[in-house]
């Protein structure tokens, strides 16, 4: 007798839908083989646990009995979490887009008794509303389709299918990237940006990190203000607005205006990983103590909020909580006055945008969009002991859920942001942070020698996926370039090799999706296309270029250039979602090496040199006196100190090295000089 299967799961996601009467399946060999033996369609689910739009589908029909029986009449359905199989995520979600939908989540796919697509959707509503048709309705349709035409779905299928294979293959692009590409695009992308408010045109608002970051590499040739401009003017919005948690710390997922007022209160580790990496970069251009502040309350709500005993970090906190969306951020005025007191509460809702009537549905919103800039310090000071009054008092309330599993991918995008932050403001308790989610993924989350993609309460989910390698690979460099140790270096070598063997395209260069020993998918995606978080391929480019520079190995260099040659048609027709391969492209053709040649242990002038430059395209090689020669064709072979037992320095870029440098100011003002490019001139 067919029941519900998702008991025995450990992701959050899945173990919200255990109860309902739908029989749910994970995606597995055994809900897989029932589909072909029975003949039936799949009706394939894909959410996650902080969806809001998931909770509703959830609510209005799988915990229906009139739905559920006929899903379980007529399909074999599958419940799939997009964090932990995000292959099959990005799989029929391309089938979405190629059917002309513009995709999110729920997921909502109907597929053959192979699992081969044919019709899709996201949310659907129980009964018809605002111009979406019931959900009854369109399994009663889907599955009479399925049985009275199936050369209609034979059709589609195959149609689909087809579209697939394609988009696994690069196609050749009669353009290489070059200087002037580069340019163009981050033109292009510039054009589309909001001077107002900051970030794309429109809304809804997403952060949009990998974009912004390209904005900002564009910026460092000094040619044209206005890149950097763009980048500064969204993350002041953000940092102000009301998709940051102004008690707690954290960004949300995305505002749903164009002011970035309102979040879709979801807080996910990746989206905040992006933004602490590239506030570190604003914080270093520009001292703005706007951006440390934010910095550091958000790295606290990280180490009190998001972290499992053993060090690694959760996946994400929900937007709901009591089946309302928000309810456990926004305020009514009364409350925060009966909290603060009439005095301080006149204070702080000048300060917060806090009035009777309420900037959203009749609720209060906490923000400082209205005033960008920080007050005096003792005024700062009174309302910050004002917000840990109010966070008091929220903590008594019902909280979101807490998505536990831990991701090797986002938690390597965090483990970088934290060296990152660490390093320019001189935190080695954000260090031990960083090292306690490296231990911790490293020792749970690797089994014979390969990285799993998910953990939860001892079980890992195999195998990884390649942003699991290249987030992990970023991480061990990024310890590497604080740190100065050795072991973090090597691993990311013994990584980055086996990374290769298992997932490298050996036709057509780049990384695939999954590895070569997945079995349980229609196709095997391969492209360079950034989603919520940067494309593996992209990053790789990135971790191959440094560690070229801190080798000279050329095998890491021709594969960097490999991965930037066969995505090029993919760049070319959509700049903005191939932003971290335009960065690596950066990266490759404006890289600088800093050679930092140690003395005889006395004072280094040195030491705290990368809290003051920014680190983009920056590689720091740090040589003891009787460190191994470097390979002759690496461009530092053959430096030595400039007297014996004197620090000295280098600045490389290209193939050519600067004469030594033993005063420290003097190479700040080297590595500060705008590196002007006559391909972005203004």
């Amino acid at each position: 007798m067919a029941t519900n299967h998702l008991a025995n799961e450990t992701s959050p996601y899945l173990l919200q839908h255990k109860d309902n009467p739908v029989h749910w399946r994970p995606w597995n060999a055994a809900a897989l083989e029932e589909a072909r033996k029975s003949g039936k369609p799949i009706l394939l689910s894909v959410g996650y646990a902080a969806c809001h739009w998931c909770h509703v589908m959830a609510h209005e029909s799988f915990e229906d009995e009139s739905v559920a029986a006929v899903i379980n009449a007529h399909f074999i359905p599958i419940k799939v979490d997009r964090e932990e199989r995000p292959d099959i995520d990005q799989i029929y979600m391309n089938a979405l887009h190629a059917l002309g939908q513009q995709g999110g989540w729920p997921l909502t796919m109907f597929l053959t008794p192979d699992a081969e697509p044919f019709w899709g959707g996201t949310y659907f509503p129980k009964e018809s509303r605002w111009g979406r048709p019931g959900f009854i309705d369109v399994l009663n349709q889907i599955a009479r389709i399925h049985e009275k035409e199936p050369k209609k779905v034979s059709s589609n299928a195959s149609a689909l299918m087809e579209i697939l294979q394609r988009t696994s293959a690069s196609e050749p692009s009669p353009h290489t990237l070059s200087p002037s590409l580069f340019a163009k695009a981050s033109q292009r992308l510039l054009s589309v940006m909001d001077p107002l408010n900051g970030g794309t045109q429109g809304a809804p608002k997403f952060p949009q990190a990998p974009l912004l970051e390209l904005l900002w590499r564009a910026g460092a040739h000094g040619a044209d203000p206005h890149f950097r401009e763009a980048v500064l003017t969204t993350l002041e919005r953000v940092c102000n607005g009301g998709i940051y948690d102004h008690l707690g710390g954290g960004f949300a997922r995305y505002a749903v205006d164009e002011t970035w007022l309102v979040p879709h209160f979801e807080k996910m580790l990746y989206d905040n990983a992006q933004l602490v990496s590239l506030l570190c970069e604003a914080f270093v251009a520009t001292g703005n103590d706007l951006f440390r502040i934010r910095i550091e309350e958000t790295i606290d709500w990280l180490a009190r909020e998001m972290r499992i005993e053993g060090g690694a970090f959760c996946a994400s906190l929900d937007a709901d909580s009591e089946g309302e969306e928000g309810r456990f951020y926004v305020w009514q005025a009364d409350e925060i006055e009966e909290i603060l007191g009439a005095t301080d509460f006149q204070i702080f809702a000048r300060a917060y945008d806090v009035t009777p009537e309420g900037n959203w549905e009749g609720k209060v919103i906490l923000n400082r969009l209205g005033r960008r800039s920080f007050q005096d310090s003792e005024l700062e000071e009174r309302l910050t002991e004002m917000r840990a009054k109010l966070l008091k008092a929220r903590s008594d309330r019902i909280r979101p859920g807490l998505d536990d599993k831990v991701l090797a991918d986002w938690n390597g995008l965090m483990i970088a942001a934290l060296a990152r932050a660490s390093q320019v403001f001189a935190r080695t308790d954000w260090l031990e942070l960083a090292k306690g989610a490296f231990r911790f993924i490293t020792e749970s989350m690797m089994q014979n020698g390969r990285f799993g993609h998910s953990w939860r309460e001892g079980r890992l989910t195999l195998p990884g996926q390649a942003g699991d390698y290249a987030n992990m690979i970023k991480a061990a460099l990024a310890l590497h370039r604080v740190t100065g140790e050795e072991t973090y270096l090597a691993v990311s070598r013994d990584w980055e090799e086996i990374f290769a063997r298992h997932y490298w395209d050996l036709d057509s260069g780049g990384y695939f999706l999954t590895a070569d020993d997945a079995d349980d998918l229609i196709v095997r995606p391969r492209n360079a296309i950034d989603e919520a978080t940067p494309n593996a391929n992209g990053i790789m480019a990135g971790n191959l270029q440094e560690l070229w520079h801190l080798t000279g190995d050329p095998v890491y260099r021709d594969r960097c250039d490999a991965i930037l040659t066969t995505f090029t048609a993919q760049v070319l027709q959509n700049a903005f979602s191939g932003a971290s391969l335009l960065s690596a492209f950066d990266a490759r053709i404006h890289a600088r090496q800093l050679v930092l040649i140690s003395g005889d242990g006395g004072d280094d002038p040195f030491a705290d040199l990368m809290r003051h430059v920014e680190s983009y395209n920056l590689t720091v090689l740090r040589l003891a006196p009787d460190a191994p020669a470097l390979p002759a064709g690496h461009p530092a072979a053959g430096k030595t100190a400039q007297a014996p037992g004197k620090p000295t320095a280098y600045l490389c870029e290209g193939e050519t090295c600067s004469l030594p440098f033993t005063d420290r100011e003097s190479l700040l003002e080297a590595l500060r000089k705008p590196r002007r490019a006559p391909h972005l001139s203004a």
